[in-house]
């Protein structure tokens, strides 16, 4: 499977799971897998979470 931001091969463990997070390791893009179906995945861009420093 090929990172959708930069194209670079991205490595998903067969083990993966709904949820869990893969990173890019040439541009740094953090994706969450969406579903799976067998070894076929589909990815979203994963939410950054900010901090609100209490406001």
């Amino acid at each position: 499977m090929n990172c959708p931001e930069c194209d670079a091969k991205l490595n998903v463990p067969d083990d993966a799971t709904v949820g869990e997070i893969v990173s890019c390791h040439d541009c740094g893009a953090d994706f969450e897998i969406a579903s799976k179906n067998g070894s076929t995945f589909q990815l979203k861009q994963a939410e950054k979470v900010g901090e609100d420093w209490g406001e």
